[in-house]
């Protein structure tokens, strides 16, 4: 077998399983707050305290994924140009 085509197959490959994981769980934990909805931060003892919430996810520790996002949008765009008056 190529090279290239090695290549191309281990990439299809890693597309499938993405596409997998994002029909699977369509969110992800935030990438800002990990996924905790707020920040941590430490009083004046060194002890952990609940910060403010997170502005990315609106504390909700979830996003959509890239994947989902865009096939959301196709589906969409798609479901707008084939309607039927």
């Amino acid at each position: 077998m190529s090279l290239a085509l090695l290549a191309i197959t281990l990439m299809l490959g890693a597309t499938l399983c993405y596409v997998a994981v994002c029909a699977a769980s369509p969110f992800g934990n935030c990438r800002k707050c990990r996924g905790m909805g707020h920040a941590l931060k430490h009083d004046r003892k060194g002890r952990l305290k609940r910060g403010k919430d997170c502005r990315r996810c609106h504390a909700t520790g979830k996003r959509i994924r890239v994947g989902r996002w865009l096939y959301n949008r196709w589906a969409r765009i798609f479901r707008a140009g084939t309607d039927t008056p």
